[in-house]
């Protein structure tokens, strides 16, 4: 009876090392983000050239904001069909892909 008991003791010991919780490391990711700085400028400033492309582009979509660097190239938000959409631009219409 006591080899008995002392094999159960033994089985159900072992069995709770392999229940141990393992450790959670921890990991930080770090992106950067190199950009041209964009300055806001007023909607009714864009050259028609990028607000002709705009409308070819999202005909329903509606300008909320408009900025531009100093390469000339313009950062547009927008509004399309109920979602919000950045759309990268250079002076002569041209979307670019950012």
């Amino acid at each position: 009876m006591k080899k008995l008991v002392l094999s159960v003791a033994i089985f159900l010991g072992s069995l709770c090392t392999f229940a141990a919780i393992a450790p959670v490391q921890n990991s930080v990711e770090t992106s950067i983000l190199i950009a041209n700085e964009f300055t806001q400028i007023q909607i009714e400033e864009l050259p028609a050239t990028v607000v002709d492309a705009l409308k070819a582009a999202y005909p329903d979509a509606t300008i909320t904001k408009a900025y531009m660097n100093e390469d000339k190239e313009y950062k547009i938000e927008i509004k399309n069909a109920g979602q919000d959409v950045t759309v990268f631009t250079d002076a002569t219409g041209a979307i670019l892909k950012k």
